[in-house]
Order: C-alpha cells, then sequence, then structure tokens
C-alpha cells in the first residue's frame, strides 16, 4: 500500500490498544499537529485508523480572583467582620463592619450582593446580621478559587465534582475565573491498520496539483497525486453580508425617499443647546442630568449663532408670544454650550429647520435621518445604551394629527404592520404628543416602537419657522422586531448574538 508520508509516519505511530493524542502522534513523528489531524482523518477515511474527540474545560484565574484568592471573597470578609463585630448576636452598624472588613470603592457592591445570595445574614435600614450557622472556611467559592491557584484542581469537566462545577460556574459568572473549552483527539488503529502495516505500507510523494515546474522537469510522471473524493461534501463558506439591522435602515431610507423626503446628516457629538434646548427642554429636566446623558470632557461648542441663542433663552425664561410663559427655572449659555452624545436625532432637526445646516427653508418640506443615538439606559430586551432612531418631520400649512397618524400608516404598511395603536403622552417640545405601539408577532404584546407630535411654537419661533411642523422620533430596532419576531433587541446586537439567523434573515419588505 502507498500512501503519503504523513500517513505513513501517523500510521506507524499510532497504537492498536491505546489512544493516542494529536499531541502524542505530532511529537512523535515530528510533524505539525495541524498535519498530524489531516493525515488521521485521511487514515480514518480509509478506515485504517478511528479518530475520537474528548471535550475538555479549563479555568484560569483572572487578575481580580488573584486578588481575591489573596484577600479573601468579599462576602466572606464581610462576614466575618460582621461575626467579629456581634451580628451574630444582634444587628449592628453597617458602616462599622465595612470599615473593619476593609472593603473599598465597587468591592462594597459586591460583598452586598453575595452576601445576601449566600445567605450569610441579612442587611436591612443600614444595619447587618451575621448567620452564627455559616462557617465562611467552607465557602464553595472561595474553596475552587483556592484549589485553582493551588494546582490542585482538575481542569476537565468530566473530573469535576458536581458541586465544584457550580462554584467554578458562578466564579466565570463573576469575573474571577475565565472558562475555556477545547477538543482533544486522539488516534486508533483499526483492524484494517493493523492488517495494513503487516503487510507493508511504502510512502509515496503526493502532490495535489499540477504546475509548470512539474511539466518543465518532467517529474510529473514519478509523483503520485492525491486522490479527490469527488462525492464529498465541500466545505460551507460564508462570505461577508450586509447585518440585517442595516438592511432594515437602507430598506426605511428608500421606504422615506419613495414618500417625498429628503436625508439630513450631522455631528453625533452636540451641543446642549441642539440636543435639548432648542426642543425647549428646561436645563433642570431629569432627562439631562448625568445618569441619562453622555457628557464629554471636552472644550464647550462656540459656533452657536448669537441671535438663535438669544431667542432660545427667551423663550425658556418667559415664553414666546403675548401670553407666553417660560420655567421659571435657571437657563445659563455655559450649560447650553456643553457637549453630549445625542440622546436623539432631533437635534438634526433643530439645526435643519433653524436653518443652520442649508439655509432657510420653505414649506412644504420633508426630512429625515436614520442615525445611532446614544443615552444611559438600563440594558433589556427592549433598551439598549446606543441604537438608530429613524428621525422625521413634514413642515407645511394646517397640518394636523391626523396627518401624522395618516403617514405612520403609510410608511409602517411598507413592511407589513398594519395594526398601530395610539396612545396620547407628554413632550416638553411637542403639544398634542402620542406614542406608538405595535403588536409582537411572536408574543402578542404590545411594543412601544416611536413617539410623535406637532412642534410647540416654543421650538417653532426662536428657530424661525412660522407654519407647522409635524415630527418623530421611531425605533428601528423595534421595527425589526415587529418584522421578524425577536423578543430581545440584543439578539441582533454583540457577541452573543444567533449568527446563523443573522446570516439567514433577509429584509424582505
Amino acid at each position: 500500500m502507498r500512501l503519503p508520508d504523513s500517513q505513513v509516519a501517523v500510521l506507524e505511530a499510532a497504537s492498536a490498544t491505546d489512544e493516542r493524542t494529536i499531541e502524542q502522534l505530532s511529537e512523535a513523528t515530528g510533524l505539525k499537529p495541524a498535519t498530524v489531524t489531516g493525515a488521521a482523518f485521511d487514515l480514518e477515511d480509509a478506515g485504517l485508523v478511528a479518530v475520537s474527540a474528548t471535550e475538555t474545560v479549563s479555568y484560569t484565574v483572572t487578575e481580580e480572583g488573584d486578588a481575591y484568592a489573596e484577600a479573601g471573597l468579599p462576602e466572606v470578609r464581610l462576614y466575618r467582620a460582621a461575626a467579629d463585630a456581634g451580628a451574630a448576636d444582634a444587628p449592628v452598624p453597617m458602616g462599622e463592619v465595612v470599615g473593619a472588613a476593609d472593603l473599598d470603592g465597587p468591592e462594597v457592591d459586591i460583598a452586598l450582593a453575595n452576601y445576601a445570595r449566600k445567605g450569610y445574614g441579612e442587611v436591612e435600614s443600614g444595619r447587618i446580621t451575621a448567620d452564627p450557622e455559616t462557617d465562611p472556611e467552607a465557602d464553595d467559592e472561595a474553596t475552587a478559587l483556592d484549589a485553582l491557584i493551588s494546582g490542585a484542581a482538575t481542569a476537565t469537566a468530566t473530573a469535576t465534582a458536581t458541586a465544584d462545577e457550580d462554584a467554578l460556574a458562578e466564579l466565570d459568572r463573576r469575573g474571577l475565573v475565565e472558562r475555556s473549552e477545547r477538543a482533544v483527539r486522539s488516534v486508533t488503529l483499526t483492524d484494517e491498520g493493523v492488517t495494513a502495516l503487516m503487510e507493508g505500507v511504502e510512502a509515496a510523494e503526493t502532490v495535489d496539483r499540477l504546475t509548470p515546474e512539474l511539466l518543465a522537469s518532467g517529474e510529473w510522471d514519478d509523483v503520485e497525486f492525491a486522490a479527490y473524493n469527488v462525492e464529498a461534501d465541500a466545505p460551507e463558506t460564508r462570505g461577508g453580508k450586509v447585518h440585517i439591522l442595516r438592511q432594515t435602515a437602507e430598506r426605511v431610507k428608500d421606504t422615506l425617499v419613495g414618500m417625498g423626503f429628503r436625508e439630513m446628516d450631522g455631528p453625533h457629538a452636540d451641543s446642549e443647546f441642539w440636543i435639548n434646548d432648542c426642543l425647549f427642554m428646561p436645563q433642570d429636566h431629569p432627562a439631562r442630568t448625568h445618569w441619562d446623558q453622555f457628557a464629554l470632557d471636552v472644550p464647550p461648542m462656540r459656533d452657536i449663532p448669537a441671535d438663535l441663542l438669544e431667542r432660545v433663552r427667551s423663550a425658556h425664561l418667559d415664553g414666546v408670544g403675548e401670553d407666553g410663559d417660560g420655567y421659571h427655572s435657571p437657563w445659563t449659555e455655559a450649560v447650553a454650550r456643553e457637549i453630549d452624545l445625542r440622546g436623539h436625532t432631533t437635534s438634526l432637526s433643530m439645526r435643519y429647520l433653524s436653518g443652520n445646516e442649508i439655509g432657510d427653508l420653505d414649506p412644504p418640506e420633508r426630512f429625515f435621518s436614520v442615525e445611532k443615538v446614544y443615552r444611559n439606559d438600563t440594558l433589556d430586551p427592549t433598551h439598549l445604551l446606543e441604537f438608530f432612531q429613524i428621525e422625521g418631520w413634514v413642515m407645511a400649512e394646517d397640518l394636523s394629527v391626523r396627518d401624522l397618524m395618516g403617514t405612520f400608516e403609510e410608511f409602517y404598511e411598507q413592511f407589513g404592520i398594519t395594526d398601530l395603536q395610539f396612545k396620547p403622552h407628554y413632550n416638553p417640545y411637542t403639544e398634542p404628543s402620542f406614542e406608538l405601539f405595535g403588536t409582537h408577532p411572536e408574543t402578542g404584546e404590545l411594543i412601544e416602537i416611536g413617539n410623535s407630535g406637532m412642534f410647540r411654537e416654543e421650538v417653532l419661533r426662536p428657530l424661525g419657522v412660522d407654519c407647522d411642523v409635524m415630527a418623530w422620533g421611531l425605533a428601528l430596532e423595534r421595527l425589526l422586531m415587529l418584522m421578524y419576531g425577536f423578543d430581545d433587541i440584543r439578539d441582533v446586537h454583540g457577541t452573543l448574538c444567533d449568527l446563523d439567523l443573522l446570516r439567514d434573515t433577509e429584509v424582505l419588505h
């Protein structure tokens, strides 16, 4: 039997009685592991060896895990300090215990969260108790962490005790260890392989393609060409494709252009003036605190038109018109010039309506944008820290809410959504205002998909607009949820999303 050199080497190094790993065969043959693996699979196809795979799990202690292994887990330190302070007999002040435990910064929150989870005691009204039945020396997570540090713990999941595995899983969740998996392949000679070796196996030089050099030298007649299995399944090759969210964004743009709209663009980082002040949002509004906005530590914006700045200031302090009334709250130019990441693309609408971007506009006008915005929200199935907003507005005479609702019905019908519901709402910048809802195709729940209304006089007059403007901000990701049944918008973002779903889903509407 004639076989390629690498296959002969692997065949001769393999055993009929003992499984030998790829690493062991690589060391025995002097071949690279990848070469040994390829040769083993070819020999398996020929029935000469059997290849098996065992999944192994290993854990690596992180830098934070190293620190806690040396100093002790925060919750264990908290318990010991509480017990020493007499918390096993009666509640004691939290501050006293935290100080004694030498906990600092984030360690306090970590300790409190895990203290309650492990049943070490209770924390209520600034006082802490300690369960006298608890033994901190028997903490499973601390024991598992110490075992990893000392090298006493096994790296394989199959040999790890159930209790240890649970503790390791919790340490992985806390970021104190990193879990990794790998497949260890082993090779064993089959009866056919033993027979082939007994009958004699001859190494043959094989090449996988005919080259000009082989033809010119005449060596092609002396070499053996590798056999090709024309019936074998070809490996699947996936090329790049446009992300489904970007596909949807482009479809939205095409739809709005088809409805007569023009596209806006502008800065992601902008002044408070364009983001909030022009929208008649008072400077002490809760949505303008650092809890909701991402403020940037950069020099303030200087190029704000002075006359527009004064008109907006006057609207905030005094209102507009003879019967106008402002907010009677502080307003400073310094705050207006501060730079934030935009929390909505309505800042673009303000720039365009004011004439700052492309000059004065003559009604009727229609503009839109599909751009990213940034908010300090809590991550959940319907909220992200950054997402795409479908901004739009129409400037014309004698517009009404019925025109706005009709625009939405026409737009969403293009995406197969015909069950819109409208709910009255309040915004500082629109009156009347309402939210839009659609029905989730899988859960049947109503999903908020946007906010809208008619811009108030306090917004339009300082901008120099003397006709009606209806406007909206819609969520692109939530449109995707209604189109394809996603129940968590995090499924289309980040490292945990379903790649097969993203690869196979196409925007059809």
